[in-house]
């Protein structure tokens, strides 16, 4: 990490839980950063203690109450000009570095958004169509805070600044296992249908079907996950079913949904 007493123009900040087997990979590609921040949500592992032998200002928060507040709580430690996301489960090359340096060198006040090139199952999917760019890069004084209990959204003080995209994608294990893919799939599912539920939107087996079915022709057809094999087709499937029981959880499950977001 940089000197400490230096003004920090670069903050990257992380969220964790349970992540000792990657932390290390992760905050080493986020080094070159003037002040790297983890916020924890109460892991039983030794993450914390990794991440602050990485040297990151580690911040403990277990009542979780959704992601969103904990990206809020990390903005509250950012110290830096710019503030990065990034998450456990990624790390920055070294061209995505450069580009990310010379963002923070030019000043402008803008939204950075980045892709992915996916690893799951132990393979990379090296000809899957990458078309979901995420904004990770900010200029910190215009979030007003993050919203959202999954996949949340920062809202701006200026909401009109340009969106750009930096070219060089960064590694993303999406899917280390099936049993982790289960795991997660459940989280996802449940908060995916408590959103809905905030929406108004309605639920069920029908319109859980047409979603997955959807997502499972765009993933593995129209993105080419049929060339990627095994790893592909189980990427796609994984997707495809969180869709079909985000559905289901949101016309059978609607009386839990806020309960189980606050576990």
């Amino acid at each position: 990490m940089k000197d400490e007493l230096q003004k920090p123009l670069l903050t990257i900040g992380v969220l964790t839980m349970n992540e000792a087997h990657r932390i290390a990979v992760c905050l080493q590609s986020a080094s070159f950063a003037d002040q790297v921040i983890v916020v924890d949500s109460g892991s039983t592992d030794d993450t914390v203690s990794i991440a602050r032998q990485m040297g990151a200002e580690v911040f403990s928060y277990p009542d979780w109450q959704g992601f969103a507040v904990q990206r809020n709580r990390l903005l509250q430690h950012a110290k830096g000009k710019y503030i990065f996301f990034l998450d456990a489960d990624e790390v920055i090359n070294d061209s995505c570095r450069k580009e990310i340096e010379a963002v923070t060198q030019s000043g402008e006040d803008a939204v950075w958004k980045i892709k992915w090139r996916i690893v799951a199952f132990g393979h990379e999917l090296k000809y899957l169509k990458s078309t979901a760019y995420v904004e990770r890069l900010f200029l910190r004084d215009n979030i007003k805070e993050f919203q959202g209990v999954v996949h949340e959204k920062a809202q701006l003080r200026n909401p009109h600044v340009k969106r750009y995209l930096i070219k060089n994608a960064v590694l993303h294990s999406s899917r280390e296992s099936i049993q982790s893919s289960l795991n997660k799939m459940t989280q996802y599912v449940m908060l995916g249908a408590l959103k809905r539920s905030e929406q108004g939107k309605k639920g069920g087996v029908c319109r859980g079907l047409l979603s997955g079915f959807t997502i499972f022709f765009r993933l593995y057809f129209l993105h080419r996950g049929f060339m990627c094999g095994g790893a592909g087709f189980l990427y796609a499937i994984f997707h495809a079913l969180e869709a079909f029981f985000r559905y289901a959880a949101l016309e059978y499950d609607r009386d839990s949904l806020k309960f189980f977001a606050k576990r």
